[in-house]
């Protein structure tokens, strides 16, 4: 598979996340895909990147869900757990750049229509009131606390230094 573009990756690295456990609907690999990235690609690009790894033979469509084939998480299998997203998409993009592909699959083409009701979906569940459990927890500061506040039990004597000098 000679020329890579970067949504290819995207895209299986999202499928990584989205599809470990069941095939994977569009909804959760576009939430995948903006917890990775941050951001959502474009659709007509999505649509091209599932034709041209279905064509391939790395994306495989089970039971109205997408997954990953053998070829594709043996690409995953080389990362390591220390690598951030921007160091692993540089590793997929070089596996998919030395991807031969063996045989000719039926490309499922998913259409742009379907890929635009999907971002619909995903926009508007991250903007719903319910708490979502695939959004990050937010930071909290940390608040410094005077060690004086954390006795407990003690009164504090006035010093000789806090005494007004006329």
């Amino acid at each position: 598979m000679h020329p890579v573009h970067d949504v290819d990756a995207i895209l299986i690295m999202s499928l990584s996340v989205a599809a470990k456990r069941r095939p994977a609907d569009l909804v959760e690999i576009v939430t995948a895909t903006s917890l990775a990235q941050g951001t959502i690609p474009a659709v007509p690009l999505l649509s091209d990147a599932f034709a041209r790894l279905t064509a391939c033979g790395l994306i495989v469509g089970i039971d109205g869900g997408y997954t990953l084939s053998v070829d594709a998480q043996e690409m995953l299998s080389s990362r390591r757990k220390k690598d951030d997203n921007e160091k692993m998409l540089s590793r997929i993009m070089e596996h998919l750049a030395n991807y031969e592909c063996k045989d000719v699959y039926p490309a499922s083409h998913v259409g742009e229509e379907q890929l635009l009701v999907a971002v619909k979906e995903f926009r508007a569940a991250s903007i719903s009131p319910v708490r979502s459990l695939l959004t990050s927890k937010p930071k909290l500061k940390p608040v410094w606390i005077p060690k004086k506040d954390l006795v407990q039990g003690r009164q504090q004597l006035p010093s000789s230094r806090r005494r007004n000098k006329p």
